[in-house]
């Protein structure tokens, strides 16, 4: 919003210069996206404590992506996560520990190996995800099922934005 000449407030053109030259648009989605991706840290947390007592909210995403890819190779699972060899392998062998994933040989290379969610893991990974998902379906109840649709097309599209940004 910003004043016009007669003093009233009106919404700002699009494309139009905050203080310090950046379009409104980024500045609003800036803001938005801080709050949304702090929320989105402290749910994580709150549902990886869920899955297990002991877990990291960080590996709660290796489970989604074991979830819903099936067995990968610990590579594969750091460079979609984003985070260094030694990091991803700390965090295996604390699932693995927990009874949450196993590791199985690469049956395409020998010395390879696979992480694979267990039974547990699988049951606990989808019994936190069923109530996030009833969660969400509750709290965009009132949302007209397009815009619903919109806003996950939109975030699909901004997620592999910033994927291909990060490699």
């Amino acid at each position: 919003m910003h004043e016009d000449a007669k003093g009233e407030q009106r919404p700002a053109e699009p494309g139009a210069a905050a203080p310090g030259g950046v379009d409104r648009e980024f500045l609003s989605l800036e803001r938005e996206m801080t709050v949304l991706l702090r929320r989105a840290r402290a749910s994580q947390a709150e549902m990886a404590r869920e899955v297990h007592p002991e877990l990291e909210s960080s590996a709660y995403g290796l489970l989604v992506r074991l979830d819903e890819c099936g067995s990968q190779r610990a590579t594969a699972l750091a460079a979609y996560i984003g985070v260094g060899k030694a990091t991803m392998s700390r965090q295996l062998r604390a699932l693995e520990e927990l009874g949450l994933v196993a590791r199985e040989p690469d049956p395409a290379d020998g010395r390879a190996w696979l992480i694979a969610l267990t039974d547990d893991g699988r049951r606990r990974v989808g019994k936190v995800r069923d109530a996030r998902r009833g969660r969400y379906v509750r709290q965009l109840d009132h949302w007209d099922r397009r815009e619903v649709a919109e806003l996950a097309r939109l975030l699909h599209e901004l997620n592999g934005v910033m994927e291909k940004h990060e490699n």
